[in-house]
């Protein structure tokens, strides 16, 4: 049986955090305001991957109250997460996400971002997609450049 699950995930973005966004970090002089790493990325993909299993969702799993999560890179989290995922029986088919990001451009990074996020979900490359979006000067914060929006979508069975 197939089934699938959505997630989302939003970002401030700070002087003096590293940008990271699907397990690679991003020339910027800004990076994400978070708990954790700020991965918002792979947060999207694990909300997305919880859901399709009726598993919760990251907050629930990883509240950013726990000091155990503080600082902690979000491919962690995507291991303790697929490592639940495979134990239930489910597989992976496909991950579909969008990164909408104002500056900096992300056609560079999306190729390693794809071959990066695959290997952390088990998959083929031609099993994850990564696109990229400008909220096109508009939008408050995410249109000034000073936020960062991810969204996934994700079918397992």
């Amino acid at each position: 049986m197939s089934r699938i699950g959505t997630g989302w995930d939003i970002h401030k973005l700070v002087p003096g955090r590293d940008l990271v966004l699907g397990g690679v970090k991003i020339e910027s002089p800004k990076g994400c305001l978070g708990h954790s790493d700020g991965d918002a990325l792979i947060h999207a993909v694990i909300d997305a991957i919880l859901g399709a299993c009726s598993m919760g969702d990251i907050g629930t799993l990883f509240p950013d109250t726990d000091p155990q999560y503080k600082g902690i890179s979000s491919t962690v989290l995507l291991s303790q997460v697929m490592d639940s995922v495979r134990e239930k029986g489910f597989r992976i088919v496909n991950v579909d996400t969008t990164v909408i990001l104002q500056s900096p451009k992300m056609g560079p990074y999306k190729d390693e971002i794809r071959s990066r996020m695959a290997k952390l979900l088990g998959v083929g490359e031609d099993c994850f997609c990564v696109k990229a979006k400008t909220a096109e000067h508009m939008l408050g914060e995410l249109g000034t450049g000073d936020a960062v929006v991810c969204q996934a979508v994700c079918l397992i069975d």
